[in-house]
């Protein structure tokens, strides 16, 4: 399996709570639909939590501003994340999800990042 790791911050004058409710109520339920025609396995959305202990840690490490929050898509493989995609279907879909992302997400401040999970702790864990 493979992820697609979209980082995300909201559009420039939105507050938190209306990009939460418009990602979770909205886009969250729009992936759904098209996930099959994508060849989505699996969609998560982690919200950042705006808890002031973790941000005097993030202050220490004296990070960048942090993500209103990071969303997860797995895929079988690349192969098949590119084949989904560039079927008719699956262009069909990209484009609807990339219109809503338009409407809530900065999608110049957003990174998206191809990974793949090593698990070091969990059910899969490897042990060295």
């Amino acid at each position: 399996m493979i992820k697609l790791i979209f980082c995300l911050h909201r559009k420039q004058g939105m507050t938190t709570e209306a990009f939460r409710d418009h990602w979770e109520n909205r886009h969250g339920p729009l992936v759904q639909k098209h996930a099959q025609a994508l060849g989505i396995q699996r969609y998560v959305q982690c919200h950042t939590s705006n808890d002031a202990r973790f941000a005097r840690v993030d202050q220490a490490r004296g990070a960048p501003e942090a993500f209103d929050g990071v969303a997860e898509l797995w895929f079988t493989s690349v192969e098949e994340m590119t084949k989904h995609g560039s079927s008719p279907e699956g262009r069909a879909a990209g484009k609807a999800l990339l219109e809503d992302e338009q409407r809530f997400i900065d999608l110049t401040r957003s990174p998206i990042l191809l990974a793949q999970e090593k698990e070091f702790v969990g059910a899969g864990a490897r042990h060295h």
